[in-house]
């Protein structure tokens, strides 16, 4: 049966880790740049989000997502290089274009913000098995619809994807033109909408009714097949995130004082 999540299957020491542990990387990862405003470290979690990447041998997969992000990070830059409300000191001149100092330094904070984020839910995202994020989940108590929620958060996004494969498919077999231009792969596209759209909630109404009919809703305790405790390596990465946290946090209340 194919999978229906952004999970990929490697036996490495990222997919290893308690969803738990890389939760707490991503809290550190985007909070402690935040904390410090500084830029070195932006460039620091986002060197380690890369390594963890690598090392979980699913780099690849987040190649697209950083294209995808570089067309976002080029427009910021573009933006505020030009038009940023700060801007005194031009840097350089492209053109009929002047590029000013701080609007550039401002794009860039947010560049690697968006880079950073991104590696560090990819990590996540791409290592971690959505049910054993949610049988995690309920033994420490949420609910069973809260763990409901994240599974369908994991799984709606490839779910269309594939769906929307499929159907391209279906409409490439019956002669309709999908590749070409720009106008063409529009126009090929609007028609994907509604099947896609009326698909995913005739899906979501089958797994509701195939939830109910394995009692989804009842009262009686729940038993899993895996035990979610947490192993040393896994406390260790909790602990030091919360202490490189905590540390941000003094560094930053000292420097205000100054």
């Amino acid at each position: 049966m194919k999978s229906i999540s952004l999970y990929v299957e490697q036996d490495t020491y990222l997919t290893r880790l308690h969803p738990f542990a890389k939760l707490f990387y991503i809290l550190a990862a985007v909070t402690v740049p935040l904390i410090t405003g500084k830029m070195w470290v932006f460039v620091l979690f986002i060197a380690m989000s890369l390594c963890l990447l690598v090392s979980g041998r699913i780099a690849a997969r987040v190649f697209p997502l950083i294209a995808f992000s570089f067309t976002i990070i080029a427009t910021v830059f573009l933006i505020h290089g030009l038009f940023n409300q700060a801007n005194r000191n031009v840097l350089f001149v492209l053109g009929p274009f002047k590029f000013y100092r701080e609007g550039l330094v401002y794009a860039a904070r947010i560049g690697f913000n968006i880079l950073n984020m991104l590696l560090a839910f990819a990590a996540f995202v791409l290592s971690t098995k959505p049910d054993q994020l949610v049988d995690d989940l309920e033994q420490i108590g949420f609910s069973p619809k809260f763990g409901y929620m994240i599974s369908s958060v994991f799984q709606i996004i490839p779910q269309m994807m594939g769906t929307m494969n499929t159907i391209m498919d279906a409409q490439r077999s019956r002669g309709m033109e999908t590749e070409g231009n720009l106008f063409v792969r529009a126009k090929a596209f609007i028609p994907l909408i509604a099947p896609v759209v009326s698909s995913s909630l005739i899906n979501t109404r089958e797994r509701a009714i195939a939830l109910e009919v394995r009692g989804f809703d009842s009262r009686e305790k729940k038993t899993f097949l895996t035990d979610g405790k947490m192993g040393g390596r896994d406390k260790a990465l909790i602990l030091i995130m919360c202490l490189i946290i905590a540390g941000s946090v003094i560094w930053r209340m000292i420097h205000v004082v100054d």
